[in-house]
Formats: C-alpha cells, structure tokens, sequence
C-alpha cells in the first residue's frame, strides 16, 4: 500500500481558492474518470511548513494505480480546463507528487 501526494504552493490569500478547486477536481474530473479516490484527504502547511502548501492525499494499492489514474485524468476534458482556474491561485511551478509507502 501506498499514500500518493500531490503538492501545491498558493498564491498570497488564495489557499481557500485552491482548497476549493481541489475538492472540484475530485467530485467533477476523478468522477469522470472512473477513479476512486480511496481515503482522499487535504492538508495545509501549518507548523514546520509553509502556510502556503496544500496537499491532497489518497492510498494506491501499487504503482501501476498510480500510472493508470494519470492515463485515465489525461482523457477527461474538463482537466484541461480546470488546471487553467488552478494556475491563477497556484504558485508557477510549485506543483509536485510524493509517493510514500505504508508500513505495517
């Protein structure tokens, strides 16, 4: 088991912003793509971490999840659309993915 993370940087007093579009993109493009987004949950830097980070979280059983959600997000075409709203409350290139394992 694994825990994939995805990372983002706000811009100044957008955090509300990107928290926002971040549960839009799980209820809209992961419906529609057909992932199930187990146990997905939000975090923001809050001591030891800047205020401005935001995370969002879910468990993948193996890589191969992983591979195969980014193959079926890349077809829905509302992404497309949804990262462009994204790139006006994010900083530019702050965007990056973590993959953790789950020890027993």
């Amino acid at each position: 088991m694994f825990v994939a993370r995805w990372q983002v940087k706000s811009k100044f007093g957008h955090q509300s912003d990107v928290l926002d579009l971040m549960k839009q993109w799980d209820e809209e493009v992961a419906e529609q793509s057909g992932f199930v987004m187990k146990h997905a949950r939000y975090l923001t830097g809050h001591i030891g971490m800047e205020e401005a980070v935001l995370q969002t979280e879910m468990e993948i059983e193996n890589l191969a999840e992983l591979d195969e959600f980014f193959e079926l997000i890349s077809k829905v075409e509302i992404h497309a659309e949804w990262g462009k709203k994204m790139s006006d409350y994010v900083v530019s290139g702050s965007s990056k993915w973590e993959v953790l394992r789950v020890r027993d």
